[in-house]
């Protein structure tokens, strides 16, 4: 699904095949999940193969490196230029790309005074697919913000959203919502979230998310296009009380919600401005977006 016997990726700065590829049995990484990665779209645009939002992807990496306390010599416009490079050695135009940074062999429990490199790419469709999705309120809560730097995206914490992902799985739904500590609404395993209630949009603050890229790209339009959207704290209860609801992430890029729970969002999916985003949200990564501003009533 992800490679085959002519596939590439890049390694600490060198194109190999990845099936002769190979990692450390001993990596502090594998052994307790101290990693950073990012998940980047590249789409193919009238003017060539574009990697979107780009820098903003690899700036959160090498955040995700300074907090975690990993040595990584690699500034942006360089990892930009990999990718660009590995996209072009895997003959992809749409693309999901993979950049990690990896520890070495290490069973103590500080930083290694080095890392590896590894940026891989592979076609993938939309996380959620093209359809509405059933969504549950999972058991599990997002993790304390002074346990863990949360806007970090670090290997271990997903085990998190694999917990949340799993429990949905097996109660039938497509997707897991996650509270905060507070019991407030957080986001999804791997998506953020916003809400829709008379036409205006509502998204959980900073704080207790990771506060994504497509989310800030998803306000940003709101902004051009004078749709009113606020960022506050709101529950469960106020959710299912939203006329719509949808998800934003690289993965997912933005899908509607059918249900939470058991119950029914019931705002028609086409009338209503989670479309309108989606919609919108493809012309910008394709380039083909008309920006203009107007004033929201």
């Amino acid at each position: 699904m992800y490679y085959n016997e002519n596939s590439f990726i890049c390694l600490n700065g060198k194109f190999v095949k990845a099936n002769d590829s190979h990692g450390s049995l001993y990596s502090q990484t594998l052994h307790y999940g101290n990693g950073v990665f990012e998940g980047i779209r590249s789409y193919k645009t009238d003017a060539g193969t574009k990697i979107f939002r780009a820098e903003e992807h690899y700036q959160r990496l090498l955040f995700g490196a300074d907090v975690m306390s990993i040595p990584f010599e690699y500034n942006t416009t360089a990892l930009i230029d990999l990718s660009y490079k590995l996209l072009e050695l895997n003959n992809l135009t749409d693309a999901y790309i993979r950049p990690i940074i990896t520890t070495p062999p290490s069973m103590g429990l500080l930083t290694p005074d080095r890392s590896d490199l590894i940026i891989q790419c592979w076609y993938w469709d939309k996380l959620m697919g093209d359809g509405l999705v059933k969504v549950m309120t999972s058991s599990y809560q997002r993790p304390n913000p002074k346990s863990c730097v949360v806007e970090a995206k670090v290997t271990g914490h997903y085990v998190n959203s694999i917990l949340a992902k799993n429990e949905a799985k097996k109660a039938g739904f497509k997707e897991a919502l996650l509270l905060d500590m507070n019991g407030n609404v957080a986001e999804c395993s791997g998506a953020n979230i916003f809400m829709e209630k008379d036409g205006v949009l509502y998204t959980p603050p900073k704080g207790h998310i990771m506060a994504g890229i497509t989310r800030s790209v998803v306000m940003e339009i709101c902004k051009d296009e004078g749709i009113q959207v606020e960022e506050r704290f709101f529950n469960l209860e106020e959710l299912k009380r939203a006329d719509s609801a949808f998800v934003t992430g690289t993965a997912a890029e933005v899908a509607g919600l059918a249900s939470l729970d058991d119950y029914n969002f019931p705002l028609n999916w086409t009338d209503s401005l989670g479309k309108r985003l989606s919609d919108l949200y493809q012309l910008e990564v394709l380039g083909k977006r008309s920006k203009h501003v107007s004033k929201v009533l």
